[in-house]
């Protein structure tokens, strides 16, 4: 990937060169995104990345969506949902929802998008968290379908913000949701959608959506200084945002997100497994200078899973302010003594290649070699990176949680039941994370109905977690927004999904 100076150099030669966006070439009715990751489906079932799951909420909604400013889940297409007892609950539809091709969204389709995913051996990612979740998906009546949970489940409306696909569709349409956009065609390349007329919620201002991928950053700049793209969110290395903001006719905004960018500690590596050097790892990081110098200070410090703006967010957990001589006295009371040379272990640091998180990582590792950590950072491509994490095969590594809505994520995270095993490598637990409180904790929150204890609970896991720090979390880095100057009325959500494309608008010629 370009250098910082190499994409900066690009932008003002585009700009020298006179390419205004002025004679924007995108059409007055299509907003074009760009993603730094390829779309391969608009099916939820079926989704394989980050942008997958973008593209999924815009065109198949859920019977509840936490697109929401605050992450509290709202019903989509459910009108109403019906507990009949602890482990059911009735889901009644929408009698206006539509899928794209007119028809109607029936119980039906509702029960066969969840059985195909329950089904044994089913290749959905979603399968283990479903199966964990349910025993059966039936009707219940002209407009009702019926949940069987395996267990009593506080998370069940966050849950439920699992896409609803078409069943009865014409399969030469592909994917059909009911949410506010269409698939028209999905390329190796390209997503290109159009609104949906039978969409039951407000009209999507914008008739025409492409989200394009485009591999590397510099062109991604290049493209929206000159004009040919309309936004990008996220895909913009947070050290060159200002400078690209700077550009003529190019907009930044930016907003907090729920999404953890962490240092991730192999809790059975011989070394790592002491919480003692665990904790010393926590106190040689600098993380507000690392977040003022690679992040312009568009992060906010992170204690845990859970960002301060969360309902369950708890304030009171230990905290690992930058301290080198305490983390020395640590390193010394865990039997590693600096020797001749000062080094007192040898580590390896694992990360993607993206140039971005390699350099982070290299702060980090120079930082933990000034309490005698010397730590070798080792690039890998994110295919062979992830293979990695989840075998286990590391020692430290960073990466960024999914979007952490409920905090149930600590089971997901921290429950020793998620351990990844070679049957089942997928699962999050990734740390080798063991402790019998948390996973007690854990399974009682997700069964806790209560709101109030509910929140206690996690309190506690937040506080047991953050002592014994099998991650170190860093910070919640915003979700920040390029866009053309002519584009106004996107909405940010801290999950930084895509929900802002049916709020956003082009002014169109005469408006200029």
């Amino acid at each position: 990937m370009p250098s910082r100076l190499h994409a900066i150099t690009l932008v003002a030669a585009l700009a020298a060169a006179g390419c205004s966006a002025r004679t924007r070439r995108t059409p007055d009715d299509t907003l074009v995104v760009l993603s730094d990751t390829a779309i391969t489906t608009a099916d939820p079932r079926f989704a394989s990345n980050n942008y997958d799951s973008k593209l999924v909420r815009l065109v198949a909604p859920g019977l509840t969506t936490i697109d929401t400013p605050t992450l509290e889940p709202r019903l989509a297409l459910a009108a109403a949902i019906t507990r009949v007892d602890e482990l059911t609950y009735d889901v009644t539809l929408r009698p206006d929802a539509r899928f794209s091709d007119g028809t109607a969204v029936t119980p039906a389709d509702v029960a066969q998008t969840y059985a195909t995913v329950l089904a044994e051996g089913s290749p959905s990612k979603s399968h283990k968290d479903l199966t964990d979740r349910y025993t059966l998906v039936d009707l219940c009546g002209e407009r009702c379908v019926r949940f069987h949970l395996r267990t009593t489940l506080a998370t069940l409306m966050s849950d439920l913000d699992f896409g609803i696909v078409s069943f009865h569709s014409d399969p030469a349409l592909g994917t059909v949701g009911a949410g506010p956009y269409a698939v028209r065609a999905i390329t190796a390349d390209t997503a290109y959608l159009d609104a949906n007329p039978y969409y039951f919620g407000a009209a999507p201002r914008s008739p025409h959506v492409v989200i394009r991928y485009v591999s590397d950053q510099s062109a991604r700049i290049l493209m929206l200084v000159g004009g040919s793209a309309d936004l990008i969110q996220n895909s913009v290395r947070a050290d060159l945002v200002d400078d690209v903001a700077e550009r003529p006719r190019v907009h930044v905004q930016s907003g907090p997100s729920v999404i953890l960018t962490y240092l991730m500690m192999n809790n059975d590596d011989p070394v790592m497994r002491d919480v003692r050097v665990r904790q010393a790892v926590a106190l040689a990081i600098d993380r507000p200078a690392l977040i003022a110098a690679k992040l312009a200070n568009r992060a906010v410090l992170a204690s845990g899973l859970l960002a301060p703006t969360h309902w369950a967010y708890a304030p009171d957990v230990p905290r690992w302010t930058r301290d080198l001589p305490r983390a020395r006295a640590l390193l010394d009371a865990a039997g590693l003594p600096p020797d001749a040379h000062g080094v007192r272990a040898h580590l390896v640091y694992k990360t993607s290649s993206d140039a971005f998180r390699l350099a982070i990582a290299r702060v980090l590792a120079a930082q933990l070699g000034e309490v005698g950590l010397d730590v070798e950072v080792r690039a890998f491509e994110f295919a062979t990176f992830f293979a990695d994490i989840k075998r286990g095969e590391f020692q430290l590594a960073s990466m960024q949680t999914a979007e952490i809505s409920d905090p149930d994520y600590y089971f997901t995270y921290f429950n020793s039941a998620r351990i990844p095993t070679a049957q089942d490598p997928d699962t999050n637990n990734r740390w080798r994370y063991r402790n019998a409180e948390v996973d007690r904790l854990t399974q009682a929150g997700r069964r806790e109905l209560d709101r109030d204890r509910r929140k206690a609970l996690y309190a506690e896991v937040q506080r047991i977690v953050a002592r014994e720090v099998p991650i170190v979390p860093l910070w919640h880095e915003d979700v920040v927004v390029l866009t053309n100057a002519d584009v106004s009325g996107y909405e940010i959500v801290p999950n930084a999904r895509l929900a802002g494309l049916t709020t956003a608008v082009k002014r169109v010629e005469a408006d200029r």
